[in-house]
């Protein structure tokens, strides 16, 4: 059983260094979270665990607690009507927007083992072909370490091909490797994955026309919401769309942006006050 001493540090660090709230009673999910890497480890106890991360900070150790603490629950087409919403609505307003230059640029954050990215990859081909002759990149960012890998390599296991995704795009974009599936190189050149802490310094990004920031506001604080919402818009183009997980919005966090209701999904874009800001 973690200790009131352990379970404070810990809150605490994972607060810092990923800005994920651990509320008081979610003792038992940092102990189930860190009981692999406390026996693969050889650590008797949390107590010897946190006393090792009180030694070595920002080591090794740290990373592989932090990315324990994070949620990778995902699934193909997830909730399936944002997908929707872009197909039939968004994408071909933004393609008939682009087509002077023919270039368009996605962002899947927090995108666990990358079934979101490859979802958004099948729905490109699959339904507008035209985009086959454009320049079109899908990039791909996780906390964790294991999950940028795993979504570098699109390779999934028979259980996790099962959710949400179309058993006839099961056979056309993916090959049988074993007991695995793996997405077919052409869908695999869209995406690229690598390490991103949201709450952390960005990198130098490109402006996305589409940031998908699903189910990822919920474990942060209003503060950090809003901080992350202020700078994913500074990284979309103007007219470019956010997308948020079905319980998550703007109102009352940011007021930069405005609603696009599409069918029982919403996409967010820049207020128009915001837009002509930018633009000034």
């Amino acid at each position: 059983m973690i200790g009131q001493a352990e379970f404070d540090f810990l809150r605490a660090l994972i607060r810092e260094r990923s800005a994920i709230v651990l509320e008081p009673g979610k003792e038992y999910l940092v102990e189930s979270r860190l009981l692999p890497i406390l026996r693969g480890g050889g650590f008797a106890s949390p107590v010897e665990l946190v006393a090792r991360l009180r030694r070595e900070p920002r080591g090794e150790l740290e990373r592989r607690v932090v990315e324990a603490m994070t949620t990778n629950e995902t699934s193909f087409f997830r909730d399936h009507h944002p997908f929707e919403a872009l197909r039939t609505r968004f994408l071909p307003d933004l393609i008939a927007a682009r087509r002077p230059e023919r270039r368009l640029r996605f962002w899947s954050n927090a995108c666990s083992t990358g079934q979101e990215a490859y979802s958004l990859a099948m729905l490109l081909t699959e339904h507008f072909p035209e985009l086959g002759a454009w320049d079109v990149s899908i990039f791909a960012s996780d906390l964790s370490r294991e999950m940028v890998a795993r979504t570098t390599a699109g390779s999934y296991g028979q259980l996790e091909v099962n959710r949400g995704l179309p058993a006839a795009f099961l056979v056309k974009y993916f090959e049988r490797h074993g007991t695995s599936w793996q997405v077919k190189a052409p869908l695999r050149k869209l995406v690229t994955a690598r390490e991103l802490n949201l709450v952390e310094a960005w990198p130098a990004l490109p402006a996305f026309d589409v940031i998908f920031l699903r189910n990822v506001l919920i474990y942060f604080d209003l503060e950090t919401k809003r901080a992350i919402l202020r700078r994913a818009r500074q990284a979309l183009r103007p007219d470019g769309l956010l997308l948020l997980g079905s319980a998550e919005t703007t109102i009352m966090v940011d007021d930069g942006w405005e609603r696009l209701p599409a069918g029982v999904s919403v996409a967010y874009r820049a207020a128009a006050a915001v837009r002509r800001a930018g633009a000034a």
